[in-house]
C-alpha cells in the first residue's frame, strides 16, 4: 500500500501519528511540528496566513515547538495533505476541510456551506455551540484532530467571464468551484472544476476555466483574475463563512503535552481572528482598485438566480443528510445553532448595521 493510501481506520492512522512521529520528534526538550499545506509558499492571503501560523507557534512556544512547514507541491500535492497527516507522515495541515467532502461529505461544514453560517456565526457554533464536538468526531473516523485556524468572512460569488442574467446562463459553465457549493451549482447545470488555488489563474487564463470563485477583493486582487474575467458577482452564496482548518494527526495530538497543546490552540485562534480581521481591513480597499484600475464590473445576482440557488441547495442538503447518520447529526446541530445564532443576529447586528448604513448613507 502506498505510504499516502487512505486510511479509514483510526486505530491505524492514530498508532502511525503516535509511534511513527512522537518519539523521534523531540530532541533536547524540543519539538519538531511538520506541517504541510494546500496553499502555495507566499501565496496571497491564505498562503502568508498559514506561514504566519508556522511562524508564531514556535514564537508562543519560546522556541520549545520548532516548525517545519512545507508549501502545497514541496512535500505533496496540496489535495494530497489529509493523506499524509492522516497516515502519520506529517503532524499537521493547514487547509479547507470542504476539500475533502469526498471522503465525507459532513466534512463541508467545517469549512462553509451553502447558505449557512457566517464567520461569526461559525465560529461561536464552534467555540461555544457543540461545533468542535461534532468536528472532533468526523476527524476522529479519520484519525484526525482539527483546529480553527482561518477566516476570510463572506466570500464574493465569483468571477465569470460573461454577465449572468438568467439561470441559463450557468448552463454549461465550466467553473471552479469546489465543496457542496460545487454541487448545487451542478444542478443548475455549471460544470464544476476543483483546483488548487495555485492552479486556478492559468486555467482561467487559458479557458480551461470560464469562471471561478476565491474569496473576495483582498485575497482576488492578488490574483489577477481580473485579466481573463471582468465581471465580478455578489453575493456568494456558497461560502458565506466559516473557517480554515489546522488538521493534526490525532495520535500525535494525544501524545502531545497539556503545555503544546494549549500552544497550538493559542496559535490557532489567533491567526482565525488575524485572517478574518485583514480580510474585513483591506477589501473594501482592493476592490476599489480592482473597479477604477482595472476595468472590473462589479455584478449583484438577481433574485431569481439566487432562489434558484437556494433551491438547489435544498437538494443538496438532502442527499448530505442522506450520507450517512453522522451526516445527519452533523447537519441537525448546524441548522439548529444557524436558527438560534444567525436569529440573534437578525435582530441585533444585522438590524444596526442596515440602520446606520441607510443614515450614514453607506
Amino acid at each position: 500500500m502506498d505510504r499516502r493510501s487512505f486510511l479509514t481506520k483510526t486505530s491505524i492512522a492514530g498508532a502511525a501519528g503516535a509511534t511513527g512521529l512522537a518519539t523521534p520528534a523531540i530532541a533536547q526538550g524540543t519539538r519538531t511540528v511538520t506541517i504541510v499545506s494546500t496553499w502555495p509558499r507566499d501565496f496571497p492571503g491564505l498562503g502568508i496566513s498559514a506561514q504566519r501560523l508556522a511562524e508564531r507557534i514556535t514564537t508562543l512556544s519560546d522556541g520549545k515547538m520548532k516548525t517545519e512547514y512545507f508549501a502545497a507541491g514541496e512535500r505533496v500535492g496540496a489535495f494530497d495533505s489529509f493523506d499524509e497527516v492522516a497516515s502519520g507522515n506529517a503532524n499537521a495541515y493547514i487547509a479547507a476541510d470542504y476539500y475533502w467532502k469526498g471522503k465525507h461529505p459532513a466534512w463541508a461544514y467545517f469549512t462553509s456551506v451553502p447558505f449557512g453560517m457566517t464567520t461569526l456565526e461559525w465560529t461561536a457554533w464552534i467555540k461555544y455551540g457543540g461545533g468542535q464536538a461534532l468536528w472532533d468526531e468526523i476527524g476522529a473516523e479519520f484519525g484526525l484532530k482539527a483546529l480553527p485556524c482561518g477566516a476570510t468572512g463572506t466570500q464574493m460569488g465569483g468571477w465569470f467571464n460573461k454577465e449572468i442574467d438568467t439561470v441559463e446562463d450557468l448552463k454549461g459553465l465550466k467553473m471552479r468551484i469546489p465543496g457542496l457549493g460545487g454541487d448545487v451549482m451542478a444542478k443548475l447545470g455549471v460544470s464544476p472544476v476543483s483546483l488548487p488555488g495555485g492552479q486556478i489563474y492559468e486555467n482561467l487564463v487559458s479557458g480551461a476555466i470560464e469562471a471561478t470563485e476565491w474569496v473576495g477583493p483582498y485575497n482576488d486582487y492578488f490574483m489577477k483574475f481580473y485579466e481573463a474575467a471582468k465581471y465580478y458577482y455578489y453575493p456568494g452564496f456558497h461560502e458565506p463563512g466559516g473557517g480554515l482548518a489546522f488538521g493534526m494527526n490525532k495520535g500525535w495530538w494525544e501524545g502531545l503535552s497539556k503545555y503544546e497543546q494549549a500552544i497550538l490552540t493559542a496559535a490557532c485562534l489567533e491567526e482565525h481572528a488575524n485572517q478574518y480581521e485583514e480580510a474585513q481591513a483591506n477589501n473594501g480597499k482592493f476592490l476599489d482598485k480592482m473597479i477604477n484600475e482595472h476595468g472590473v464590473e462589479l455584478k449583484q445576482f438577481s433574485d431569481e438566480i439566487y432562489d434558484s440557488f437556494g433551491e438547489a441547495a435544498a437538494e443538496v442538503y438532502e442527499e448530505t443528510r442522506n450520507h450517512s447518520p453522522l451526516a445527519k447529526k452533523i447537519d441537525d446541530q448546524f441548522r439548529s445553532a444557524l436558527r438560534e445564532i444567525g436569529g440573534w443576529q437578525k435582530i441585533a447586528e444585522i438590524a444596526f448595521s442596515n440602520q446606520r448604513n441607510r443614515v450614514l448613507g453607506i
